[in-house]
């Protein structure tokens, strides 16, 4: 039997790329990826992920990685469970193994109505079950997050390289919002990085365009 798994990392954060990961093995290799320590990814270190990734992909069947840049985030059309299910879809669709069952971590609160997107979408025969939690329950969905995770971090830090640090890019961390309201009243806009779309981001944009346009508007009757 041979099975995938499949989750993602950086749906929540205003900054950077969300990231979907595939990990393809046979039934027989599942226990092998016990044995190095594969667990869901929010159990281990970064440290620990980047160790893990090279031990993973030699022992998996096949894998694939997506990247959906902030862009193509915010010019999605319906929502973002919507665009998860067609990112799915296509990670898995884009396989050289192609699995018989897919396990995949349940964007969606109807964990069976998100695995029925998915299942509509595939250009093959597989059965698909999609579970809340699912990367804690499935060392191949484990392994899947762990990909995904570590590929997430690693496009974070190529982007402080050239933007400076903004912290995790959560709209919950003070740094990603101090870092945010910096760029927007020094630039007037936000770079690609960002997503626009998010709350966090239109409120700190529409907060000081405001401002800008009292102080116009003062100068001009000055």
């Amino acid at each position: 039997m041979i099975m995938a798994g499949i989750d993602e990392a950086g749906r929540g954060p205003a900054i950077g790329p969300l990231v979907i990961a595939v990990a393809v093995a046979s039934e027989d290799k599942l226990e092998r990826l016990r044995g190095i320590g594969v667990r869901d990814s929010k159990q281990l270190t970064p440290e620990r992920r980047r160790e893990l990734f090279n031990k993973i992909t030699s022992i998996l069947d096949d894998y694939f990685i997506l990247k959906v840049w902030p862009q193509e985030i915010d010019s999605r059309k319906g929502s973002m469970n919507e665009l998860e299910v067609e990112k799915f879809a296509q990670a898995l669709n884009s396989l050289n193994v192609r699995p018989q069952i897919i396990y995949a971590d349940a964007a969606d609160v109807k964990a069976e109505g998100f695995a029925k997107a998915i299942k509509a979408r595939l250009s093959y025969e597989a059965d698909v079950i999609a579970e809340h939690k699912a990367d804690a329950k499935y060392p191949i969905v484990s392994a899947a997050s762990i990909l995904a995770k570590v590929t997430r971090d690693e496009e974070v830090e190529k982007l402080k390289e050239e933007y400076g640090d903004f912290g995790s890019g959560y709209p919950s961390d003070p740094r990603t919002r101090m870092w945010l309201e910096g760029w927007f009243k020094v630039h007037r806009s936000f770079p690609p990085i960002v997503r626009r779309t998010w709350d966090t981001v239109k409120r700190i944009e529409e907060k000081y365009k405001g401002e800008q346009l009292t102080l116009d508007k003062f100068f001009k009757k000055s």
